[in-house]
């Protein structure tokens, strides 16, 4: 096969070097053959570099897949390939305003990509969200001065329907990401901040205060819902809402301070009441009813019972359908939640008519139109004009992978079935995350023989007598033998798996290093005893805690993504997804290790408070070494060692904050 030649350019110090490769080379060992004949490519973890095709449009640009071999992408002889890091910096933006940096891998799909986001952030269920490219108001007035420029192009009622989608917030104005295409594919820059946000309301049901961070988002997102009209709601439950909406962020009621003219009236209620007579009366009165609920408590409240609300989980989408009888195309709501797609009356939000999302059979999108065909349930197609049908498509096709995911979930679990079967539970988190395993009861069948047949052992197991050679008694000793399966009788390693001990193996270094530098404690400047020095010490305090507590969320939530996702068979696990996550432990790991390191110097006067802190992420860190070696695919454990390396986790979690002052305070549910 004739060699491929190809000019390989090192990124980071723009070196060009001309490479031969056989066509057939894997991309993952093209990269190892860079590394090793390029001196200014071994800079970094190897896992954190790859190849790039690039292109005069930016958009078009692509990765090499590490599966892949070169041939595949038919380069030829004089192309270039960069060679540089994957990893990008992206804020993310939370509903409550929160900004966070994260680093993400510019060759995933914003699908793998919400693994690393979500489990960053402490959030497990990463499918049901997504994120928002939010356009900026300079390329609004811009659409709009266009709009002014074409409105004689423009028909009536196509004006009308614009106007209508801006005053009904419907999900036509939310610009989603597409899961299966990069951020670089989408024209998402580095400089760009991403909203997160809820898009598929499937298991929100089952957030409580045990999870305060999903908690908290959802609370944000149903009040901002309520406040700019997307949840109509009456006069007395909008004061409702925001009677809890003030105890939340003012704690309980105090007559003197909280009285008419103290509140906003914006912040607290839809734009429709804020003018009528006695709203703040009534908000106070309610906010008065809360008692001494906490906030959490309030938060709980709030969401609970906006969930009652009929309009909640909805996903609408403004489109045109034609008057039953005549030939006329009128304005209708198409809303989609996980349990059914329906017709919805777009002035009172009332439903019309509701399909099961059972009964849907087929769905087709093209640029002006959406159609819904629902087999033997409808006798004709449901068929709507629209320039969301794509939008609206990959929502259904977002709950139907949804609900498909969790029944194979249940499937595997035995939930439905198998009575025989136990289930162990294994907490991994200092709050939130337990994890449920199968052990099966498998039962086999009684064999009868001999046991004094001088040249067969026959065993309990299905495969019969086995033949072996008759010799002389060793001296009588007992000897137990431990250990894992020798590589040698291993089956090879796919690709994927060798990517992944790649990442593994970076990350183990990663932590071994942490656990070096947790040693001993920052060595600060010295510091008075003055006002301006207490103040500076115990913000610094907050500050480190505030970050420690973030990062052990984000590791206990990423080690849940790995029990999870390491729970079937090894040819059915994403790989690619196990990854994320251990890199997402792993880079916490490395930041937490800082946060501790200063927290224990400034706590070393509090009777060994920094020794017991600093004992305590030394002892998660070996937890985190323990994890990774158990999910390495060539180590072969069995899978109650991935479970209890992951309870060491949790426990060495709760440990690490209770040290620093931040446990749970309900040591039962702990």
């Amino acid at each position: 096969m004739v060699a491929l030649s190809l000019k390989i350019c090192v990124r980071q110090c723009n070196v060009v070097k001309t490479m031969q490769f056989e066509p057939c080379t894997p991309v993952y060992d093209a990269c190892r053959i860079i590394r090793e004949r390029v001196p200014e490519a071994q800079s970094g973890q190897a896992s954190d570099y790859g190849l790039f095709l690039s292109d005069d449009d930016p958009r078009k640009g692509i990765w090499l897949e590490s599966g892949r071999t070169l041939d595949y992408y038919m380069l030829r002889n004089g192309d270039v390939l960069e060679y540089k890091k994957k990893q990008r910096p992206q804020k993310i933006k939370m509903l409550d305003g929160a900004i966070k940096t994260i680093m993400v891998d510019d060759s995933k799909t914003v699908g793998e990509l919400l693994v690393t986001i979500c489990s960053r952030i402490g959030i497990t269920n990463y499918e049901e969200y997504s994120l928002i490219q939010e356009v900026p108001e300079d390329k609004k007035e811009e659409s709009m001065g266009t709009l002014k420029k074409d409105r004689t192009l423009l028909l009536r009622d196509e004006r009308k329907m614009e106007k209508l989608k801006a005053k009904l917030h419907t999900d036509d104005e939310l610009n989603w990401l597409d899961h299966s295409r990069t951020f670089r594919e989408q024209g998402v820059e580095e400089s760009e901040t991403l909203l997160l946000r809820r898009k598929f309301f499937y298991s929100d049901q089952n957030v409580d205060s045990r999870d305060p961070v999903q908690l908290n988002l959802l609370y944000v997102q149903a009040r901002d819902d309520i406040l700019n009209g997307s949840h109509p709601v009456s006069f007395d439950k909008a004061c409702e809402f925001a009677g809890i909406q003030a105890q939340i962020q003012f704690g309980p009621h105090v007559e003197h301070k909280h009285k008419p003219g103290f509140l906003d009236l914006k912040e607290f209620l839809p734009k429709e009441y804020i003018k009528q007579r006695g709203s703040e009366k009534k908000i106070f009165q309610d906010h008065k009813n809360c008692g001494e609920m906490s906030e959490i408590e309030g938060k709980v409240k709030y969401v609970k019972l906006a969930r009652s609300l009929p309009t909640y989980g909805v996903s609408f989408f403004l489109v045109k359908e034609k008057m039953k009888g005549k030939n006329k195309l009128v304005p209708r709501l198409l809303g989609i939640t996980k349990e059914s797609v329906m017709r919805v009356d777009e002035k009172t939000k009332d439903v019309v008519q509701e399909w099961p999302l059972t009964t849907v059979k087929r769905w087709a999108a093209s640029p002006k139109s959406f159609t819904l065909d629902f087999g033997e349930y409808q006798e004709s197609y449901y068929s709507v004009q629209t320039t969301e049908g794509e939008q609206i498509s990959q929502l259904i096709a977002g709950y139907i992978d949804i609900i498909l995911k969790k029944k194979q979930s249940k499937d595997r679990f035995g939930l439905e079935g198998d009575e025989e079967s136990t289930m162990l539970e294994e907490s991994v988190s200092p709050k939130k995350s337990t994890i449920l395993q199968q052990q099966y009861n498998r039962v086999g069948r009684v064999e009868h023989g001999s046991v004094a047949l001088p040249g067969i052992i026959r065993s309990g197991s299905i495969g019969g007598p086995d033949n072996y050679s008759v010799g002389t008694m060793p001296f009588a000793q007992q000897q137990i033998t431990t250990g894992q399966m020798h590589r040698g009788h291993m089956p090879p390693l796919s690709l994927a798996q060798q990517a992944l001990m790649g990442t593994i193996n970076s990350s183990m270094k990663a932590v071994q290093q942490t656990q070096a530098d947790l040693g001993q404690v920052d060595n600060l400047p010295p510091l008075g005893h003055d006002l301006a020095s207490r103040v500076w010490v115990q913000n610094k305090v907050d500050e480190s805690k505030h970050e420690i507590h973030s990062q052990v969320d984000a590791i206990t939530a990423g080690t849940a993504s790995v029990v999870n996702l390491t729970a079937g068979e090894p040819t059915e696990t994403d790989y690619t997804a196990v990854g994320c996550a251990i890199t997402t432990i792993s880079s916490n790991l490395t930041e937490m290790s800082k946060g501790v390191k200063l927290l224990a110097a400034l706590m070393e006067d509090e009777a060994g408070g920094g020794h017991k802190l600093m004992g305590a992420a030394r002892m998660l860190a070996g937890a985190v070494s323990d994890l990774l070696r158990s999910v390495e695919p060539v180590a072969g454990e069995p899978r109650q060692t991935v479970l209890t390396a992951a309870g060491s986790i949790g426990q060495a979690s709760g440990d690490l904050l209770r040290h620093m002052g931040e446990g749970e305070t309900d040591e039962k549910f702990q």
